[in-house]
Protein backbone atom coordinates (compact mmCIF):
# COMPACT_ATOMS: atom_id res chain seq x y z
CA UNK A 1 0.00 0.00 0.00
CA UNK A 2 1.44 3.70 -0.73
CA UNK A 3 1.69 6.05 1.41
CA UNK A 4 -0.66 9.32 0.75
CA UNK A 5 -1.26 12.13 3.25
CA UNK A 6 -4.54 12.32 4.84
CA UNK A 7 -6.71 15.67 5.60
CA UNK A 8 -6.03 17.92 8.35
CA UNK A 9 -8.74 20.28 9.70
CA UNK A 10 -8.34 22.88 12.02
CA UNK A 11 -11.19 23.38 14.75
CA UNK A 12 -11.76 26.71 16.73
CA UNK A 13 -10.43 26.24 20.26
CA UNK A 14 -11.96 24.73 23.26
CA UNK A 15 -11.92 26.11 27.32
CA UNK A 16 -11.95 23.04 29.82
CA UNK A 17 -11.17 23.22 33.07
CA UNK A 18 -9.25 26.61 32.50
CA UNK A 19 -7.12 25.21 29.99
CA UNK A 20 -7.26 26.68 26.61
CA UNK A 21 -7.04 23.82 23.62
CA UNK A 22 -6.49 24.32 20.27
CA UNK A 23 -8.23 21.44 17.82
CA UNK A 24 -6.99 19.28 15.10
CA UNK A 25 -8.90 16.53 13.46
CA UNK A 26 -7.12 14.24 10.78
CA UNK A 27 -8.59 11.51 8.61
CA UNK A 28 -8.87 10.26 5.01
CA UNK A 29 -12.36 10.94 4.93
CA UNK A 30 -13.09 14.16 3.20
CA UNK A 31 -16.27 14.31 5.27
CA UNK A 32 -14.40 14.66 7.96
CA UNK A 33 -15.08 12.79 11.39
CA UNK A 34 -18.59 12.17 12.77
CA UNK A 35 -19.68 14.29 15.20
CA UNK A 36 -20.37 11.56 17.88
CA UNK A 37 -16.70 10.62 17.37
CA UNK A 38 -15.37 13.94 18.13
CA UNK A 39 -18.16 14.43 21.05
CA UNK A 40 -16.93 11.32 22.97
CA UNK A 41 -13.33 12.67 22.36
CA UNK A 42 -14.48 16.14 23.92
CA UNK A 43 -15.73 14.40 27.12
CA UNK A 44 -12.20 12.64 27.21
CA UNK A 45 -9.70 15.59 27.17
CA UNK A 46 -10.36 16.69 30.68
CA UNK A 47 -9.15 13.69 31.72
CA UNK A 48 -6.11 13.66 29.66
CA UNK A 49 -5.17 17.28 31.46
CA UNK A 50 -2.20 18.17 33.48
CA UNK A 51 -2.23 19.59 37.13
CA UNK A 52 -1.36 23.59 36.42
CA UNK A 53 2.18 24.55 37.02
CA UNK A 54 2.22 28.46 36.60
CA UNK A 55 2.61 27.97 32.89
CA UNK A 56 0.11 29.87 30.91
CA UNK A 57 -2.97 26.74 30.46
CA UNK A 58 -2.54 26.05 26.99
CA UNK A 59 -3.19 22.62 24.85
CA UNK A 60 -3.15 21.26 21.91
CA UNK A 61 -5.10 18.07 20.75
CA UNK A 62 -4.97 15.96 17.32
CA UNK A 63 -7.72 13.80 16.71
CA UNK A 64 -7.59 11.04 14.25
CA UNK A 65 -9.59 8.73 13.19
CA UNK A 66 -8.50 5.60 11.32
CA UNK A 67 -8.77 3.68 8.54
CA UNK A 68 -9.84 1.09 10.62
CA UNK A 69 -11.78 0.86 13.74
CA UNK A 70 -9.83 3.16 15.60
CA UNK A 71 -10.11 6.48 16.97
CA UNK A 72 -7.03 8.45 18.57
CA UNK A 73 -6.96 11.32 20.58
CA UNK A 74 -3.30 13.04 21.33
CA UNK A 75 -3.53 16.18 23.74
CA UNK A 76 0.12 17.76 23.61
CA UNK A 77 0.03 20.48 26.99
CA UNK A 78 2.55 23.14 27.38
CA UNK A 79 3.94 22.95 30.91
CA UNK A 80 7.19 24.35 32.90
CA UNK A 81 6.98 27.09 30.47
CA UNK A 82 8.69 25.32 27.28
CA UNK A 83 7.90 22.07 27.58
CA UNK A 84 5.39 19.68 26.00
CA UNK A 85 3.41 17.03 27.70
CA UNK A 86 1.94 14.06 26.40
CA UNK A 87 -1.40 12.46 27.26
CA UNK A 88 -3.59 10.23 24.94
CA UNK A 89 -6.62 8.01 24.54
CA UNK A 90 -7.99 5.57 22.00
CA UNK A 91 -11.16 3.99 20.95
CA UNK A 92 -12.33 1.27 18.43
CA UNK A 93 -8.72 -0.23 18.74
CA UNK A 94 -8.64 -3.92 20.40
CA UNK A 95 -4.64 -3.76 19.70
CA UNK A 96 -4.55 -0.75 22.60
CA UNK A 97 -6.67 -2.56 24.85
CA UNK A 98 -9.76 -0.69 23.89
CA UNK A 99 -12.51 -2.80 24.81
CA UNK A 100 -14.48 -2.93 21.80
CA UNK A 101 -14.59 -1.75 18.86
CA UNK A 102 -16.37 1.26 19.14
CA UNK A 103 -15.05 4.99 18.00
CA UNK A 104 -17.04 6.44 20.28
CA UNK A 105 -15.48 4.52 23.73
CA UNK A 106 -12.12 5.92 24.34
CA UNK A 107 -9.79 5.03 27.23
CA UNK A 108 -6.86 6.20 28.31
CA UNK A 109 -3.34 5.06 26.89
CA UNK A 110 -1.17 4.52 30.31
CA UNK A 111 1.73 2.88 28.65
CA UNK A 112 1.70 1.12 32.49
CA UNK A 113 3.16 -2.45 32.69
CA UNK A 114 5.93 -4.33 30.46
CA UNK A 115 3.83 -5.72 27.85
CA UNK A 116 2.57 -2.27 27.47
CA UNK A 117 5.19 0.33 27.17
CA UNK A 118 3.98 2.58 24.91
CA UNK A 119 5.70 5.83 24.92
CA UNK A 120 4.13 7.09 21.39
CA UNK A 121 3.51 10.53 20.88
CA UNK A 122 1.70 9.94 17.57
CA UNK A 123 2.26 8.62 14.31
CA UNK A 124 3.17 10.24 10.91
CA UNK A 125 0.16 11.98 10.29
CA UNK A 126 -0.58 12.74 13.98
CA UNK A 127 2.26 14.69 14.13
CA UNK A 128 2.27 17.33 11.33
CA UNK A 129 0.71 20.27 14.01
CA UNK A 130 4.00 19.57 16.64
CA UNK A 131 6.45 21.82 14.60
CA UNK A 132 3.96 24.58 13.95
CA UNK A 133 3.24 24.49 17.35
CA UNK A 134 6.57 24.27 18.65
CA UNK A 135 7.20 27.88 16.42
CA UNK A 136 3.82 29.33 17.40
CA UNK A 137 4.66 28.53 21.27
CA UNK A 138 7.94 30.29 20.75
CA UNK A 139 6.86 33.06 18.65
CA UNK A 140 4.15 34.11 20.96
CA UNK A 141 4.91 33.14 24.40
CA UNK A 142 8.74 32.81 24.58
CA UNK A 143 10.35 35.23 22.04
CA UNK A 144 8.47 38.57 23.35
CA UNK A 145 8.74 40.77 26.20
CA UNK A 146 5.37 39.91 27.04
CA UNK A 147 3.90 36.18 26.40
CA UNK A 148 0.58 36.99 24.04
CA UNK A 149 -1.80 33.42 24.94
CA UNK A 150 -4.21 35.33 22.56
CA UNK A 151 -1.77 35.17 19.69
CA UNK A 152 -0.80 31.98 19.90
CA UNK A 153 -3.97 30.52 20.44
CA UNK A 154 -5.11 32.40 17.27
CA UNK A 155 -2.27 30.96 15.44
CA UNK A 156 -2.73 27.11 14.04
CA UNK A 157 -1.89 25.42 11.65
CA UNK A 158 -3.86 26.06 8.53
CA UNK A 159 -6.24 23.32 7.18
CA UNK A 160 -5.04 21.45 4.18
CA UNK A 161 -2.91 18.15 4.03
CA UNK A 162 -0.88 16.26 6.44
CA UNK A 163 1.92 16.64 4.85
CA UNK A 164 4.08 19.30 2.16
CA UNK A 165 1.41 21.72 0.67
CA UNK A 166 2.61 21.69 -2.29
CA UNK A 167 0.84 21.23 -5.57
CA UNK A 168 0.84 17.26 -7.02
CA UNK A 169 0.75 16.10 -3.35
CA UNK A 170 -1.17 12.97 -2.80
CA UNK A 171 -4.29 13.05 -0.80
CA UNK A 172 -6.46 10.07 -0.20
CA UNK A 173 -8.95 8.90 -2.92
CA UNK A 174 -6.16 9.82 -5.49
CA UNK A 175 -6.59 13.47 -4.76
CA UNK A 176 -4.05 16.34 -5.59
CA UNK A 177 -3.42 19.41 -3.95
CA UNK A 178 -4.86 21.67 -6.04
CA UNK A 179 -2.31 24.17 -8.19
Amino acid sequence: MAFTEKYLVVRDPVDIGGRHIKRYHVTDDPAGIAPEVERAASAMLPELLPEPDGTPAASFAVLHRGGDTGAYLNLYSWVWDNVLRFAGAAAGQPALDCPDTDPTHFVRLTGTGIAHERFWIGCVWELAPLDHERNAWVRHMLAPEVPDLAGYLADSLRSGTTGPRHPGTALPHDRQVPA
